[in-house]
């Protein structure tokens, strides 16, 4: 029977260690920038007219890629707030009647950060809002 010392088992037990330790690991994928932080959006006035989309939160500004359906006349508007209720830029769509668009925006933010909530109105012809605005804030 053949017997080893604790010794040598231990010094075995090693090698094999830092040899595992020593080898080059398998080459991973580097890493990729975290996605921007997005909100749906969804407001509308029971009367068949909505703006639909998203919100993308960059660090100086905030994109809103979505629809606006409308009907009668209608017309998307945002504005972008600091964490103080502040203002930090608005824009607003042109007035569609009776049609489905594409109403885009990117809202400048500004600050540190960017943005900390939005508001969403649908306004009638006239920039007055037909609904409450619906708010929305940074994830």
């Amino acid at each position: 029977m053949l017997r080893r010392s604790a010794l040598t088992l231990f010094t075995a037990a090693g090698l094999v260690m830092s040899t595992a330790l020593t080898v080059p690991a398998v080459a991973s994928t580097p890493a990729t920038a975290a996605a921007y932080p997005t909100t749906s959006v969804k407001v509308s006035d029971g009367a068949g007219s909505y703006i639909s989309g998203t919100l993308t939160w960059y660090n100086r500004s905030v994109d809103f890629t979505g629809t606006l359906k409308s009907v009668g006349c209608r017309r998307a508007w945002y504005s972008v707030f600091d964490g103080y209720a502040n203002p930090l830029g608005a824009r607003s769509s042109s007035t569609h009647c009776n049609t489905v668009t594409s109403v885009p925006a990117t809202l400048p933010a500004d600050v540190v950060g960017g943005g900390t909530y939005v508001g969403v109105c649908l306004d009638d012809a006239n920039g007055k809002p037909v609904t409450s605005c619906g708010v929305y804030f940074r994830p």
